[in-house]
C-alpha cells in the first residue's frame, strides 16, 4: 500500500475524482514515495498526521510549525526535501477535513507499527512542532498529553519530553505588565 492510499490521497483515484492532471514533478515525487516499503510508508504517513494533529489543536497550523515538521519528516523519514513538503501537506490536509473521524485511527495505526522508542522520538517531535512558535498552549499541551496516552506511553514519558521545552509552556509564563493580572489593571 503506497502512503498516498493510506492517507486517502492514492493519485489514480484523485485523478478519477477530480479530472486533474498532475506535473511530472509531482509524479516523480510520488512514485519515489511510493516505492517505500509499506510498513515504512505506514508509519511516515502516520508520524507526519500526528505532527500536524498536534500543530492543528489551536485551530492553526503556524508557518513554523509547518516547517519545523517538514524538516523532522525529511529528516527521520530519510526523505527528501521535496518528498518531506509533500507527506506534510497530504497530512496537514487530511487532519483538516477528517481530524475528529482518525485522530484515534491514525494515532493506533501507528502505536501498532512503531517501537516503544520511535513513540518516545514522536512525543519530543510533538513538543518541538508546537514549541516552533516559542509558545506551547494549553491546547497543544494537552493534546500531547492525549496523544502519549493514546500511544500507551507512560505519565512519566509525557513529563520527561514536556519538561525540555518548559519555558514554552504558555500556562507557566508570566503574564506581560497590564494584562488582566496586573495590580494597576483591577478595579478597585
Amino acid at each position: 500500500m503506497s502512503i498516498l492510499r493510506f492517507l486517502g490521497l492514492d493519485s489514480a483515484e484523485r485523478r478519477a475524482k477530480t479530472g486533474l492532471s498532475e506535473t511530472e514533478t509531482i509524479r516523480k515525487i510520488v512514485d519515489s514515495l511510493d516505492q517505500l516499503p509499506e510498513d515504512e510508508a505506514r508509519r511516515i504517513a502516520g508520524f507526519a498526521y500526528i505532527l500536524s494533529r498536534v500543530a492543528r489543536a489551536d485551530l492553526e497550523i503556524s508557518a513554523d510549525e509547518t516547517r519545523t515538521m517538514e524538516r523532522i519528516v525529511r529528516e527521520l523519514g530519510k526523505l527528501s526535501a521535496e518528498q518531506a513538503i509533500l507527506v506534510v501537506q497530504m497530512a496537514k490536509t487530511q487532519s483538516l477535513l477528517f481530524a475528529g473521524t482518525e485522530n484515534f485511527l491514525v494515532t493506533r495505526e501507528y502505536n501498532r507499527l512503531a517501537s516503544h522508542e520511535e513513540k518516545l522520538g514522536l512525543l519530543e517531535c510533538l513538543f518541538a512542532v508546537s514549541a516552533a512558535d516559542e509558545s506551547i498552549s494549553a491546547v497543544e499541551d494537552h493534546e500531547i498529553r492525549r496523544i502519549a496516552s493514546e500511544l500507551g506511553l507512560e505519565h512519566r514519558d509525557f513529563i520527561a519530553a514536556r519538561s525540555t521545552y518548559r519555558e514554552h509552556l504558555a500556562v507557566l509564563r508570566t503574564p506581560p505588565p497590564g494584562g488582566p493580572t496586573d495590580e494597576s489593571s483591577r478595579a478597585t
